[in-house]
């Protein structure tokens, strides 16, 4: 049995939009993963870059379910010895929401040259007002 590859031409990028109004966070971001991926589309093929472009809008006000907001953190580090950044969900959510959903994302898609190219089609916006509307996206209700 051979490989499905599809061809340059059936490959059609189309807009999605998502709204992340009292959603939790992590079902929003698995469904951008799907949808960035192309994994919804019949024409899918795991070795190729076949996904759409995803919008979510609303992110400050997706929720964490659970005690989330209070055990979980977001650790990085500089290099430096003992300089572990750490800082709590809901403070991030508070401040900076987008780079939540981002974060999200990026840990559901693949550690690959697909993964990244995935993930350059997904734009974050923390309100309502997004300047993708000259792209006409489509709502996708999930």
């Amino acid at each position: 049995m051979s490989t499905y590859m599809p061809k340059g031409r059936e490959i059609i990028r189309k807009w999605y939009i998502l709204d992340a109004n009292g959603k939790p966070l992590g079902r929003v971001a698995a469904q951008a993963a799907v949808l960035l991926r192309g994994k919804h589309k019949a024409l899918f093929a795991p070795h190729c870059d076949c996904g759409d472009h995803v919008i979510i809008i609303n992110c400050a006000k997706a929720v964490l379910t659970g005690n989330k907001a209070e055990t979980k953190f977001f650790r990085r580090h500089t290099g430096w010895i003992g300089h572990l950044k750490e800082v709590k969900y809901d403070k991030l959510i508070a401040e900076r929401p987008d780079k939540a959903m981002t974060l999200a994302v990026n840990g559901m898609l693949p550690d690959t040259v697909i993964g990244r190219k995935a993930l350059t089609r997904l734009r974050v916006y923390k309100d309502a007002e997004h300047k993708n509307a000259a792209q006409k996206p489509e709502a996708y209700n999930f």
